[in-house]
């Protein structure tokens, strides 16, 4: 093996990133490393990179126990790595990006002509033909991927990892980078592949590691391979276990609709969809990383303005082309990653959770101490929130504590729809078992939800209805009896059949 990593642990306070992990790679080979968010898998690449020291395990390369300290010290060791966004610098030219820190010298001056000709030389092995004195950032993404590419395997040569590289890359030009990746695969590099397109994985790569909470879940031949297994691998689905008690019972109940969106789409982002919500009514969103549903939650709060349709209630339209309009509506949005889009770490408890209501009021009209102090007091005894007080910065919290705090503030701004991505990623047991507790409710107390979870007994066990997306598309709807961790699994893994994208399930 080219590349062979054993036990590989590392550990954040708090969280356990990487339990154990073993991955290996073969010369000439392309090995797919997928999972879900806070599968592992950056994680992994970080300490492979040298930009984490790892706490354990052992990495070997070529034969040789390595340790690098540095990204620069792993590209001396053989490892590059091209990232979803071009990691170079748009505002000079492609010959000077290709061999910035390496350019040819001439009587002490860089030599230009001398540069430009081998750059010329370089992209000329990967098929490209291009103006190399033209500036990087006129080129299309494609171009500047291979770019990337080029200057890391001469920067490397050995092994080269390529993090999510097609995300915003058409059909044509994911083509002609996979041409450029099979050739390299040819000349005996081994690659890396990160990606949560599962089509190009199953194109491109010749074996899958699946990653999930840290932990090694499976290595196998791509070709041994199907989608359905792929996915359960990937959720952590086993078809076969039940359901988890005090799941809400999938009777169809007729409920008078809240809200309704029509032909609610973005361009590049969520395909034009219809959906109604009902009072009291949990809406799950399922699919894969990657399939559209932090998008959707998006178009829906105003994070992203829609580029076509609209949101209706029995009063009319309802205009959500920023969060501010959407909390006017009363609606509310715990997101995916609450310490980057959720807490403002520096702020005490007791602000955090004042600040949805407080931007409903108006800053005019500021909420006094006292009351934010009894507002905080009552959330954080009724949230069971652990902490020492409501003065205490969020930042300092557990991060099921710091998640119950992002739910208080919605909560106490008492929303009609409230949207919540990914609720319980990333908390303890306990945690989670309370925030599954506290949906089912304030569900009974009339609210409306809609839950984005890759936890597929998580939907099952709190949702009247699941939506499941996939490419940016809301292909499937299920309901009552028809909700189960199979039949979801089934609708994400359903291959694209003319006809089908958007039928009811």
């Amino acid at each position: 093996m080219l590349l062979t990593i054993r036990k590989l642990t590392k550990t954040f306070p708090g969280a356990r990133a990487l339990d154990g992990v073993d991955f290996d790679l073969a010369a000439g080979e392309i090995h797919a490393l997928l999972g879900e968010n806070g599968a592992g898998k950056s994680t992994l690449i970080k300490c492979l990179t040298g930009a984490y020291a790892r706490d354990g395990g052992e990495i070997v390369l070529d034969g040789r126990p390595i340790d690098p300290r540095s990204t620069s010290q792993a590209q001396d060791l053989g490892i590059g790595t091209v990232y979803q966004e071009v990691n170079l610098l748009p505002n000079l030219t492609v010959a000077q990006n290709l061999l910035f820190g390496r350019e040819p010298t001439r009587w002490g001056m860089v030599d230009g002509r001398a540069m430009r000709a081998q750059a010329r030389a370089m992209l000329a092995g990967y098929g490209l033909d291009i103006d190399v004195g033209r500036d990087l950032g006129d080129q299309s993404v494609a171009v500047q991927q291979i770019v990337a590419i080029a200057r890391a395997v001469a920067l490397s040569g050995k092994v080269l990892i390529l993090d999510e590289p097609t995300a915003s890359l058409d059909a044509r030009e994911v083509e002609m980078l996979f041409d450029v990746v099979r050739g390299l695969r040819d000349r005996g590099l081994g690659i890396v592949f990160v990606s949560h397109f599962l089509d190009q994985v199953f194109a491109l790569t010749d074996r899958v590691t699946v990653l999930r909470n840290g932990c090694k879940v499976t290595t196998e031949r791509t070709a041994d391979l199907d989608r359905l297994r792929l996915i359960e691998h990937m959720l952590g689905r086993e078809l076969e276990q039940a359901v988890e008690a005090g799941a809400r019972a999938h009777a169809s109940v007729d409920r008078p609709e809240l809200l309704r969106f029509e032909g609610f789409g973005r361009r590049g982002a969520v395909e034009p969809f219809d959906l109604s919500v009902g009072r009291g009514e949990v809406v799950g969103l399922a699919g894969l990383l990657g399939s559209g549903r932090t998008e959707t939650a998006e178009l829906m709060f105003g994070v992203r303005a829609a580029h076509s349709g609209e949101a209706r209630d029995a009063e009319g339209a309802i205009p959500l082309a920023t969060p501010r309009e959407a909390i006017a509506a009363g609606f509310g949005f715990a997101p995916e990653d609450r310490k980057t889009d959720g807490i403002v770490a520096d702020l005490s408890v007791r602000e955090n959770i004042a600040l949805a209501l407080q931007a409903r009021r108006g800053w005019a009209r500021p909420i006094p101490r006292e009351e934010q102090k009894r507002l905080a007091e009552d959330y954080i005894a009724r949230l069971d929130i652990r902490t020492s007080d409501a003065e205490k910065p969020v930042g300092q919290l557990s991060g099921g504590n710091q998640q119950k705090v992002v739910l208080a503030r919605w909560l106490a701004m008492n929303p009609r729809f409230l949207i919540l991505d990914e609720p319980t990623r990333g908390i303890d047991v306990g945690a989670h078992a309370e925030i599954l507790r506290l949906i089912h409710e304030v569900v009974g107390q009339g609210m409306s939800i809609l839950v984005i979870s890759s936890e597929l007994d998580e939907l099952v066990a709190v949702a009247d209805r699941v939506i499941v997306v996939r490419d940016r598309r809301h292909v499937a709807e299920l309901t009552g009896e028809g909700i189960s961790g199979e039949t979801i699994v089934a609708a994400i893994a359903q291959a694209h059949e003319p006809g089908r994208e958007g039928e009811a399930a």
